[in-house]
This record gives structure tokens, C-alpha cells and sequence, in this order.
């Protein structure tokens, strides 16, 4: 049962990097020869992350899951300093005003992807390690939260609160399951909504997407654009679709098609068959990942799961929610189908790490 498991949650995660490739060069093939006088550009360097991405999953698979408790404290702080590093001047890339990406000469990287790796595996061995001692405030709830107020805090400064965002309530979610109080997680989400509302209406950009998702109408040819040009990929794909290749809003209408919109692509191309197709791969996906969840050999296998499991389920809501014009606009991208170099290939780890809790949990 659990081996069926593995190859199921696998042969999901194959078709969902396939539907990926095609995506990818559909919504940027003309994009990138108006740019880079190259259609496939973007299709190459996808391939060439998703070759990294195999390789580390490869490895994920066949070492012992259990040397990321082991080596956790350590991934923690690597993590911890390069996000400092990053927003160093002259170190870390600055793009449109956020600095998130050490930038080689073929390849960027960005470590707040890494970063959720680390701290996943850091707050599994935590709740693994505490047990008893996770419900109570000093001893359990503090010292976790001083960890993740740590890395958050970092993240912020580059800036990425949809990452924050997203990165919190795994945390928050995988420390309630580990046995924290409900009231002391209830606590710190209210204290946390004033400085919520001050990150989001201090900063006018965010403020504008705000003001943008309630009521896009108000500036559609400024802060509405995007979730405009969204809605109207996926209203005009209708049942099904307009067909592969033949999208009218990845023509210069509807920025970051091939990234954080590709999903209107697959609604405007494939139509309501197409998105309701990715949605049930996703509900799959999370119904085979409960499963290794369930059957983890061990305490640790069994938050670490359920952590990574957590973190792709909430990339995947929100970047479909975001554009449906559910949520306001994140920066985060599809797993597994988006273009993107860091955030495609830790989505690899991450199915490599499944499979190898799942595959040790056949014998615990």
C-alpha cells in the first residue's frame, strides 16, 4: 500500500512538471522572442532548473531522511545567514525594488526557498524533540517562535510577505498538530493583526493591491491590471478553452503569464476542463501526501511530511486563488508548473524527501 503510494504521489508530480513544460513555452514563447530573440529561452532554463531539481530529488530520495534532524540546527543557521548575505548591497540582486536572489552568471537563487526547507526540518525536530515539554509556553512555544520571528523578519526585509505569509502558518499549523495550545497560536494571530495591517497599508504597493483585489475596477490600467487580465484569461478559455498555443492575453496583456499567472494561461487555453484537471492533480497530490503523512515510521518523518506537504498545498491555494481574484496578488508560484528557478527545484526536494519518508515508513 504505502509503495503504491510513492509511485502515485510520483506519477502526480511527473504530470504536473509536464503540464509545466507546455505552459511554460506556450505563455512565453513570444515573450521571449520580442525580448531575447530566442521562443525557447525560457523553456531552456525551466528544463535546465528542472535537471537540478531531479538530481537533488534523486539524492532526497536515497539518503536517510532522518540526517535533515540530525544536521537541522545546522541548516537553520546556513539558512539564517543567507538571508543575510542577501540583503547585502552588491551581494544579494535587486529586481523592481526587492532584493531576494544571489544572481550567477546562468542561474539566481533565492534563499528564502531554501530557508522553508530548513525551518520545516528544524521545527519537525523541534515538536520531535520537546514532546511533552511542546505545550508549554516558555520551554515549547517561545523558543519556536523566536526561530520563526528570526527567519520571517529576514524574509520581510527583501521584501516577500506573501512568503511570510505562507512560511508562518505551515509553522503555526505543524506546532498546533505537535501539541501547542490552541490559545497561545490564537494569541499571537491577534497580536500579530495590528502589525499586519501596518505591513500591508504602510507600504503603498501593498496597499494598492489591496485596494486592487476589493474593488480592480477602481484603476484597471494601474493596480487592477493584472487581476483584470486574469479574470478575463480564464472567463474567455470557457469550457474548453481557446486551445494550446492560442492565448490572447499572454500577448503583452497579462504580466508574469508564464510565473505567478500561469494558471489563467492553463483557464484562457484549456479552459474550465483544464483548471478543474489541475485542481484535482493538487487534491491528489494532497490526498497521497496524508497518507505518508499517516504512515511516517517515526515522530520526526511525521512533522517533516507534513510540513513539506503543508507548504506546497498553501503555494498552490494561493497562487490559484490569486488568480481567481480569491486572494490579493502574492508572488508565489504553482508548484511544480510555474517557471522559476529555486522555488521549482526545492519543490523537487520536497518530493524527494516524501518519497523517502514514505519509503522508510514501509518498515517502521
Amino acid at each position: 500500500m504505502v509503495r503504491k503510494t510513492r509511485i502515485n504521489l510520483l506519477t502526480i508530480s511527473v504530470i504536473l512538471v509536464c503540464i509545466g513544460i507546455v505552459m511554460i513555452y506556450s505563455s512565453s514563447s513570444i515573450y521571449a522572442w520580442e525580448n531575447y530573440q530566442d521562443s525557447f529561452y525560457f523553456l531552456k532554463r525551466h528544463l535546465s532548473f528542472l535537471a537540478v531539481g531531479v538530481l537533488l530529488a534523486f539524492l532526497a530520495m536515497v539518503i536517510d531522511y532522518r540526517l535533515f534532524r540530525k544536521y537541522a540546527h545546522w541548516l537553520i543557521w546556513i539558512a539564517l545567514a543567507l538571508l543575510v548575505l542577501v540583503l547585502i548591497p552588491g551581494v544579494g540582486k535587486e529586481v523592481s525594488g526587492a532584493r531576494r536572489w544571489f544572481r550567477f552568471k546562468f542561474i539566481s537563487f533565492q534563499p528564502s526557498e531554501f530557508a522553508n526547507l530548513a525551518l520545516i526540518a528544524y521545527i519537525a525536530d523541534f515538536i520531535s524533540r520537546k514532546e511533552d515539554k511542546i505545550k508549554m509556553l516558555i520551554s515549547g512555544f517561545i523558543p519556536a517562535m523566536c526561530m520563526l520571528g528570526a527567519v520571517t523578519l529576514l524574509v520581510l526585509l527583501q521584501p516577500d510577505l506573501g512568503t511570510v505569509i505562507a512560511l508562518s502558518s505551515v509553522v503555526l499549523i505543524m506546532l498546533f498538530i505537535g501539541g501547542v495550545r490552541g490559545r497561545y497560536i490564537l494569541s499571537l494571530i491577534l497580536c500579530s493583526l495590528p502589525a499586519l495591517y501596518f505591513l500591508v497599508f504602510s507600504v503603498p504597493y501593498r496597499r494598492a493591491r489591496i485596494l486592487a483585489f476589493l474593488n480592480p475596477w477602481l484603476d484597471p490600467k494601474g493596480t487592477g491590471f493584472q487581476i483584470i487580465q486574469s479574470q478575463i484569461a480564464i472567463g474567455s478559455g470557457g469550457l474548453f478553452g481557446r486551445g494550446l498555443g492560442h492565448s490572447q492575453q499572454k500577448l503583452f496583456y497579462l504580466p508574469a503569464a508564464h510565473t505567478d499567472f500561469i494558471f489563467s494561461i492553463i483557464g484562457e487555453e484549456l479552459g474550465l476542463l483544464g483548471t478543474l484537471g489541475v485542481i484535482a492533480l493538487f487534491m491528489i497530490f494532497i490526498q497521497q501526501g496524508l497518507k505518508i503523512i499517516k504512515n511516517a515510521g517515526d515522530r520526526f518523518g511525521y512533522f517533516f511530511a507534513l510540513g513539506l506537504i503543508l507548504m506546497i498545498s498553501l503555494k498552490a491555494i494561493i497562487n490559484i486563488g490569486v488568480s481567481c481574484g480569491v486572494f490579493p496578488t502574492k508572488g508565489l508560484p504553482l508548484p511544480f508548473i510555474s517557471y522559476g528557478g529555486s522555488s521549482l527545484i526545492f519543490d523537487m526536494v520536497s518530493l524527494g524527501i516524501l518519497i523517502n519518508i514514505a519509503r522508510c515508513g514501509e518498515y517502521p
